[in-house]
């Protein structure tokens, strides 16, 4: 007689879930037993904390763009999974989070290791329901299942462990999963509006967020229609950045190039697929937006329009209804001004950069970008590597930049590599870690070896909290409380049976990282980096610039931006003519 818990299994089998994110435990035994049983149908993954099961389950999420599940005993197993989650919800990725919990009879008696998940879930998950009798099943299995894809999202079913070992009441039978959502296409009436705004105004500028995956071509002739330079998010530059000769840039904390004068100067700001929280660095006014989430429409900025509708069905519908606007001067103006800016950071911060000791977090960033697989998967810490991915990694339409861009938490990275190098074993993954993330879950190396996936790490190595060392300049405070005893992380690799790398000389920087990442299997290498290489927003306020005197000294700040400064030439000399 099958379990609940075979009945979950078989579930998540007909769903396309082929494995588990977890750390065993009492609670959890009759699921794990279930999955034993499977006949590798779906494979268990030990990772070493349960948050980084969530990680990788919503890295693999959004690497494949299907249903990706994680697992945490009761108690504290069920906690650690909390960070993770925020980050999968966040994130937009499609994750089922499978809780345990204790005995159904001891809920409400503070038994040991009681919490109460409905709770603890709540705020981070679009779902969250308990199984408290066999009956429930097979249907609440599949209702999780489909709340997480249709978000996409988390979706969170608890399961107390004596239920989860009791017959099945229920023949699991079978039933069509939506793996996938629809298109979304706006109102006649909204793109009427939209197409009546964006010929009256002379000067229009886009700013572009992950909505428009999927939909580059479009803004492209968008941006070739009305004349407009295109700039934008960190979520947003692996899908727009790339064969863009209007790209101008990013704006915000990691921004660069000439992206906020874009939208301050234009006469209307078009807002395409975007959630962009730093309200302070846009304009307020003469706004128009384009979202598939209506709860997002208006809700950073006031807008003069708002468009419920998929980036690509919007603008596929709007495209007849534009004049071709032939005045170039704003374009030009900003394609020139994105150039002037990159060019003076690189002329004035790269020079004798590759004989620099420390080596320049900027200079081993650039060095990677050029010696990684054009199919790469990047994962990235949160911190000051979200600067170096942001400024230095060059997407071209092939390559993935997964990080914690919304939840913004530390020691992602890692986690997250492991989850992209599960979903695509024959794909190169790299994580950019930083000190302080990776020794956060330091245990997760282990994880990478048991399973001997090929996840590349390269430790970015200041021995500081740079960004929080950033923060406290720009107050005006010295840095305390950032920095720690250099440690030798290759060493620590080496311990748990990686190869790996210490790379203190520039010099040495480009063989070393050719080598680890043509080694097959996991590899580590340890980059000494200066840890007074801090990097400035593309705008800041008198304030700002006084902290920075007060606090930093004759810390060099500035930013760099890689082979962006090239692209930003070859797209000034050629501008596309209408």
């Amino acid at each position: 007689m099958p379990t609940v818990a075979d009945q979950l299994v078989t579930v998540l089998r007909q769903a396309g879930v082929r494995r588990i994110y977890g750390v065993v435990g009492d609670s959890l035994n009759p699921v794990v037993d279930a999955i034993r049983r499977s006949d590798g149908a779906i494979e268990w993954v030990h990772v070493h904390n349960e948050e980084a099961g969530a990680f990788a389950a919503a890295a693999e999420a959004q690497v494949t763009g299907q249903l990706a599940v994680c697992a945490g005993s009761c108690g504290p197993g069920n906690t650690h999974l909390v960070q993770g989650l925020y980050d999968a919800q966040r994130s937009g990725a499609p994750v089922l989070a499978l809780a345990s919990h204790i005995p159904a009879s001891q809920i409400g008696t503070g038994f040991f290791q009681e919490t109460h998940p409905e709770l603890l879930f709540r705020d981070l998950a679009q779902w969250c329901e308990m199984l408290s009798q066999p009956e429930q099943m097979p249907r609440m299995a599949r209702t999780a299942v489909q709340h997480a894809i249709a978000g996409p999202g988390v979706s969170v079913l608890v399961v107390p462990g004596d239920i989860a070992d009791k017959s099945a009441s229920n023949p699991v039978g079978r039933s069509a999963v939506s793996a996938s959502t629809g298109v979304l296409s706006p109102a006649p009436d909204a793109v009427a509006a939209l197409a009546e705004k964006i010929n009256a105004a002379s000067k229009v500028a886009l700013f572009c967020g992950a909505g428009v995956r999927g939909s580059h071509a479009a803004v492209m002739r968008l941006a070739a229609t009305v004349q407009a330079p295109v700039g934008h998010t960190l979520r947003g530059k692996e899908w727009i950045q790339f064969d863009n000769p209007y790209d101008v840039g990013m704006i915000g904390l990691l921004g660069y190039g000439a992206c906020y004068d874009a939208v301050h100067d234009a006469d209307l700001v078009v807002l395409l697929g975007t959630d962009f929280p730093y309200d302070s660095f846009l304009p307020g006014a003469r706004t128009v937006q384009i979202d598939r989430d209506a709860s997002r429409l208006g809700r950073r900025t006031p807008l003069e329009l708002a468009v419920h509708g998929d980036v690509g069905a919007t603008l596929e519908a709007l495209q007849p209804l534009l004049r071709q606007k032939r005045d170039q001067k704003f374009l030009e103006t900003m394609l020139r001004k994105h150039e002037k800016t990159l060019s003076g950071v690189v002329d004035a911060y790269t020079k004798d950069v590759d004989h620099h000791v420390p080596i320049h977090p900027e200079y081993a960033a650039a060095i990677l970008d050029t010696v990684a697989a054009d199919d790469a998967v990047f994962t990235v810490d949160t911190g000051m590597n979200n600067v170096w991915a942001a400024r230095y990694v060059t997407p071209n339409g092939r390559r993935r930049i997964i990080g914690s861009f919304t939840h913004g938490t530390m020691a992602n990275a890692l986690p997250h590599a492991i989850g992209a190098a599960f979903a695509d074993r024959e794909r190169q993954v790299v994580s950019l870690s930083g000190d302080g993330g990776l020794s956060m879950l330091l245990g997760e190396l282990i994880t990478v070896v048991q399973h001997g996936l090929g996840v590349k790490t390269i430790v970015f190595n200041n021995a500081s909290l740079g960004m929080v060392r950033l923060e406290m300049l720009v107050d005006g405070m010295p840095a305390y409380g950032t920095d720690h005893p250099q440690v030798d992380f290759a060493a620590i690799a080496r311990g748990v049976g990686m190869p790996s790398w210490r790379v203190t000389s520039p010099t040495d920087l480009e063989g070393v990282l050719r080598e680890a990442l043509g080694t097959p299997g996991p590899a580590l290498v340890d980059v000494v980096t200066d840890p007074n290489a801090l990097s400035v927003p593309s705008h800041f306020t008198f304030g700002q610039v006084k902290g920075f005197a007060l606090a930093a000294g004759k810390t060099v700040l500035a930013g760099g931006v890689g082979s962006m400064l090239d692209l930003a030439r070859s797209n000034l000399r050629n501008i596309p003519r209408p």
